[in-house]
């Protein structure tokens, strides 16, 4: 059944998803993209949907050409997962204690730690954030960043370790074994917005950028120093936003260690993915620089992370290495309907009955989030065979939302 090609795109535009499924504004967003002169190929994920410039969900390869809109501004936002050595049976009736210690060990919306966090006291984070050399060396290359963001390094600090607010969330899982799992999701907070916004910016003003159909896909150039430096900064940001998870991650282990006191609890390695970055890959046997908004690595192997919405499920998959979709697959279930249009339509109690049996904040602040705001996760994930093996089925029975 998939791919399907879109109609009328100039460069070879393959979809896991059908047309008449996808937002009219982001079809024409797609053909845009596949219009631009550099790109060799576009591929469309099955949670497609409107973005900034560029559609979430898209694959772009580019042989000599990055456009930062398709990374997005939230620069190397991804997932991480852990499976634990605890059972359903281990865990309480009433989670809201639970919830209430990730809530203080993790800042969540605009909030940061009042200080930097000491990623060498973190049992699960100090050997996965390698040494303290290594650490330092990350932070001595801020002084090389776009100069429009050096007021922001202590901020950028104090925000490694936090979640942010949105889509992104903290949640602990149930599989099908019934295996405790922690699943998080963000990205490389403010520091990755102001470095996006800023080379945007100075992308829209090249003199190649004057005449697309729209502006905000300005791409950089191979061999100019504005590429040079886009990229500098784009892979710190990637790092960063890598950082940022390990550390949660680990803040999160040690939250739930001491909700069980005595019990000592066991943890797996985890599983970790971008699903907004750029990587230099090989597509139809020529160098490509591919970027994925929405979307996630799927190479033969691969393991990766493709979450639904609040109250709903969640996959661990493994990549097939399908080149025909730039072994790539989608990153989540999808908006259906813009965050305005959510918070018209439904209520706090739509809200409640949505979110049943898991322990979250049920208010105003968070009706935009819900499930009904979202495509069905089963319906992308059966869209997708093809690109993937489903490894594990998470159910929440705990978020943590910003």
């Amino acid at each position: 059944m998939f791919p399907v090609a879109l109609a009328g795109a100039k460069a070879p535009t393959l979809m896991w998803a059908h047309e008449h499924e996808i937002e009219p504004q982001a079809a024409a967003q797609l053909r845009n993209i596949a219009a631009l002169p550099w790109v060799h190929g576009v591929r469309v994920m099955p949670d497609v949907h409107l973005g900034k410039g560029a559609t979430v969900g898209s694959v772009i390869a580019m042989p000599d050409a990055v456009s930062p809109a398709a990374v997005g501004v939230d620069i190397g936002c991804g997932m991480e997962a852990v499976r634990t050595d605890l059972t359903a049976a281990d865990l309480p009736d009433d989670l809201r204690s639970l919830r209430s210690r990730i809530e203080a060990a993790v800042p969540v919306g605009f909030h940061s730690h009042e200080d930097a966090v000491d990623v060498k006291r973190l049992p699960l984070g100090a050997r996965r954030l390698a040494s303290p050399v290594l650490w330092q060396r990350f932070w001595s290359k801020f002084s090389d960043l776009h100069p429009g963001v050096q007021q922001l390094e202590s901020r950028a600090r104090k925000q490694i370790g936090s979640l942010g607010s949105g889509n992104h969330f903290i949640e602990v899982c149930l599989d099908q074994d019934d295996a405790v799992w922690v699943l998080l999701h963000s990205g490389s907070r403010n520091i990755g917005k102001e470095l996006a916004e800023r080379h945007t910016k100075i992308a829209r003003d090249l003199p190649h950028n004057q005449d697309l159909p729209d502006r905000d896909l300005a791409v950089f150039l191979a061999g100019t120093p504005e590429m040079v430096a886009y990229r500098h900064d784009l892979t710190w940001a990637q790092e960063y936003a890598a950082r940022n998870r390990a550390v949660m991650l680990a803040l999160v282990c040690e939250s739930i260690r001491a909700e069980f006191g005595d019990r000592p609890v066991g943890f797996d390695a985890p599983v970790s993915c971008h699903h907004n970055y750029v990587s230099e890959e090989e597509i139809d046997g020529v160098p490509m620089l591919v970027t994925r908004k929405g979307a996630v690595r799927a190479g033969a192997g691969d393991l990766a992370l493709i979450p639904g919405s609040m109250g709903t499920r969640s996959y661990v998959v493994r990549g097939k290495g399908n080149p025909a979709s730039f072994q790539s697959a989608s990153h989540g279930a999808g908006r259906r309907m813009s965050r305005s249009a959510a918070k018209r339509q439904f209520t706090v109690e739509d809200l409640i009955a949505q979110t049943e049996g898991v322990e979250s904040r049920k208010d105003a602040g968070v009706v935009d989030e819900i499930p009904a705001a979202y495509k069905d996760i089963d319906q992308v994930i059966a869209a997708q065979t093809d690109l993937i093996e489903v490894q594990h089925t998470l159910r929440q029975v705990l978020c943590v939302k910003g």
